[in-house]
């Protein structure tokens, strides 16, 4: 099991400049506590997304930091040029040392496209040619593509990441549907459902994996994620983790209910307790959160989990005093919650590049978010 953390970098009502900075020393905090990973999400137009550019951002944290490994949850592919962003993933691979996990997607609102003056519609196809793009370019000396949106010929790339042949792959999805392309293509995922359609998805993905005939010992990541605040008690544990909750959440739906739409179906719901109910927030006292985590990542069958412990409008103070408890007494149980039978079983653990197949992730609908 690897505890990682996943932060949308929504606005805390803090300055931006302070807020950037406190999420920095959060980083140095998640480092000393020995998290896996930190993983940034990328939003536009929305309070949701403060880091707009999560490269900026990334290489900062990275110059903060010396183990932890980082990376964007998601890039939307749509909105970059090929080119550019290969060779950021090469800038910051080679920044930090060859530590950066990289993080595709279509995005998640269709809005985001359109402020970019890219027609929604052409998401798909704009995903899959970039994504060939990059898996092309990276590792390679030489570009050569001919498709419905770029054209290069002999293009020379003059950067090469640190992580060969490539830094580690991620999609976040919703889709239970995609398991068998998934499983196909051997990414790692990243999953925002409710505890029991995870364990839908978790299931359906080992026997995916085993009717490939492939080794259960290198089944990739998968993990959820979920806001966490440990407290000194339950009581204000769940006071704290509620009043954020709210604040975060209308950062969530910003963009829906400024067009005046509908959510769409997948939107957390908005009631804490139902949030709470289905798995998408566990707070309280350390002992509290240890046995509701243990038992959440037993029953959906994860090998990796995600934490979301700063949002909303928590504070600087509160989210380090939550992250030091979690550390110091419900850390040490998740990550020896598995011995090696039970890893086998549900996987183990990926080490590096996870990207198994002659297929890449375009070849199939892959309904990304």
């Amino acid at each position: 099991m690897k505890i990682a953390v996943f932060d949308h970098m929504d606005r805390s009502g803090a300055p931006a400049e302070r807020q950037y900075e406190d999420r920095l020393r959060l980083a140095e905090l998640y480092e000393e506590a020995g998290f896996y990973a930190y993983h940034v999400a990328e939003h536009h137009g929305t309070p949701l997304g403060m880091a707009p550019s999560p490269g900026l951002f990334l290489a900062a944290l990275a110059q903060r930091t010396t183990r932890l490994r980082f990376g964007p949850m998601v890039y939307p592919l749509g909105l970059y040029h090929p080119v550019r962003l290969i060779e950021e993933i090469c800038m910051l691979d080679l920044l930090s040392g060859g530590r950066l996990e990289v993080g595709v997607g279509r995005g998640a609102s269709p809005y985001e496209a359109s402020f970019f003056g890219v027609d929604p519609k052409t998401g798909p196809d704009r995903f899959g040619e970039t994504l060939d793009i990059l898996l092309k370019g990276l590792g390679a000396r030489r570009l050569d593509h001919r498709g419905k949106f770029f054209l290069f010929k002999n293009v020379p790339l003059q950067l090469q990441p640190l992580q060969r042949p490539r830094p580690p792959l991620w999609v976040a999805t919703r889709s239970i549907e995609s398991v068998p392309q998934l499983a196909r293509q051997g990414c790692n995922i990243a999953l925002s459902l409710p505890v029991g359609e995870v364990a839908d998805f978790t299931a359906r993905y080992r026997a995916a994996w085993a009717r490939l005939g492939r080794d259960p010992e290198e089944m990739p990541f998968v993990g959820a994620t979920r806001n966490v605040v440990v407290g000194d008690d339950d009581r204000d544990a769940v006071a704290i983790a509620r009043r954020a909750f709210h604040v975060w959440y209308g950062s969530l739906v910003h963009l829906w209910k400024a067009h005046g739409l509908d959510l769409p179906r997948q939107i957390f719901p908005a009631d804490f307790d139902e949030a709470a109910g289905l798995g998408y927030v566990v707070a309280g006292s350390p002992a509290t959160v240890r046995e509701r985590l243990r038992a959440d990542d037993h029953a959906m069958g994860i090998n990796y989990s995600l934490c979301r412990f700063a949002y909303g409008d928590l504070s600087y103070d509160e989210a380090a005093r939550s992250v030091r408890l979690f550390a110091r007494e419900v850390m040490p149980a998740l990550e020896s919650r598995y011995g090696s039978r039970d890893r086998a079983a549900l996987g183990g653990l990926v080490k590096g590049v996870r990207w198994v197949g002659g297929e890449t992730l375009s070849d199939v609908a892959i309904p990304f978010r």
